[in-house]
């Protein structure tokens, strides 16, 4: 007769522990009592014996993967951490957490802090001749989501980001998901190390990127830029339309276009509206000749003093051209 669940319970149980006797012979059940649960177990539940060795094997395996993912996550951040709880936490996405508390968003709330602050503190210290407003603006530009997504999926945080099964491929995860890791990866180390730590990691993916934005005189903000020049010029604010958005809800890509008066300027993609907008923005500025390409593919402005936009419309079609000002 098949023995009752209850009773083939109590014999894995006393077979789990018997599987240290290869360690420590004195310790647990004896072999020969092992043995003979082992036996009566495989011939009253083979399928579900080999379930519960698979499932130990799975968790073993799973265990490996983990440890080899905080190894390279240590490794990119250049410290060995002493509390791991903090850097398991800080990979951890919401969709994958029990609870959202149990996920990296307090952490990227702390990273996002320290991030600022030392973004702040170098340019305060590095370009006296910066007034707040100019400041303000390589700041903004160089911690924006775009700009920390493409730092951490350099650095490959990407691959090591505990994710939901609703989360899709990783290859199109979206930027909110990435800089959040990088914030929260801040957070961790800040925490565990130190702020001088925390700094010579973030300016070590930041200090060129800091720098290009200083020299380039837009920091990136197009927008703000050809807004600036048609409002100066012709007393028009540029209108930004969506023409399409494809791919799931939570990887949406735009496709936006400026209007200026009557003149509509070709259309750019982004993974969200607001960078859609100001590739839109730029392409604007490089058609009008107020901006260009340089050799290594940076933008750089031309002297808006200047030059002077105009806006020739004849009836639906309108031209662009600049005239130089002086």
């Amino acid at each position: 007769m098949r023995p009752r669940w209850p009773r083939l319970s109590v014999c894995l149980s006393r077979l789990w522990k018997s599987r240290r006797l290869r360690d420590a012979p004195n310790a647990g059940v004896p072999k020969r009592d092992a043995l003979r649960l082992g036996s009566l177990v495989r011939r009253h539940t083979p399928v579900r014996l080999g379930s519960f060795c698979s499932a130990v094997s799975s968790r073993r395996a799973q265990r490996v993967m983990d440890e080899i993912e905080l190894l390279n996550a240590e490794r990119i951040l250049g410290h060995s951490f002493s509390d791991r709880l903090l850097l398991v936490k800080a990979l951890t996405h919401a969709s994958v957490a029990d609870t959202r508390l149990d996920s990296n968003e307090r952490l990227e709330f702390l990273g996002d802090a320290v991030l600022g602050l030392v973004v702040c503190d170098f340019l305060y210290v590095n370009y006296d001749d910066l007034l707040e407003g100019e400041m303000t603006k390589i700041k903004s530009s160089v911690v924006s989501r775009p700009t920390c997504a493409e730092v951490a999926r350099e650095l490959g945080m990407d691959e090591l980001l505990k994710l939901g099964k609703g989360m899709g491929n990783r290859g199109v995860l979206p930027s909110s998901v990435l800089s959040a890791v990088f914030e929260s990866l801040i957070g961790a180390l800040y925490l565990d190390a130190g702020l001088e730590k925390a700094r010579a990691f973030i300016l070590g993916g930041l200090h060129a990127r800091i720098e290009r934005a200083a020299d380039s005189g837009h920091q990136f903000n197009f927008k703000s830029v050809l807004q600036q020049a048609v409002q100066q010029n012709l007393d028009l604010t540029p209108q930004y339309v969506v023409l399409d958005e494809q791919g799931p809800d939570h990887a949406k890509c735009f496709e936006v276009c400026v209007e200026i008066g009557a003149r509509r300027f070709g259309s750019s993609w982004g993974p969200s509206k607001k960078q859609a907008e100001q590739q839109a923005a730029l392409h604007a500025l490089l058609e009008l000749g107020l901006a260009q390409r340089i050799d290594n593919g940076d933008v750089r402005l031309c002297d808006p003093a200047a030059t002077t936009i105009h806006l020739h419309c004849d009836g639906q079609k309108a031209d662009a051209a600049i005239s130089d000002a002086s």
